[in-house]
């Protein structure tokens, strides 16, 4: 699986770099940055916790083939 995430709809919330800073972070106009977007079984529910928490639906989880 693999994180992708669309900054133009971040509102820089904060809720996923708070969830999983070992994704997620906040660049200096706080919106997301992911910092690693590959994801491994282990992480698969945090990752999916973080990706539930952003209220404006700017990141997401996807098939490596997608």
């Amino acid at each position: 699986m693999r994180i992708h995430a669309y900054v133009g709809r971040c509102q820089g919330y904060g809720n996923c770099a708070a969830l999983d800073p070992e994704h997620f972070d906040l660049d200096d106009d706080g919106l997301v940055v992911v910092r690693r977007d590959g994801v491994t079984a282990g992480e698969r529910d945090t990752v999916a916790e973080a990706v539930r928490s952003c209220p404006a639906e700017a990141i997401w989880l996807a098939d490596d083939d997608d």
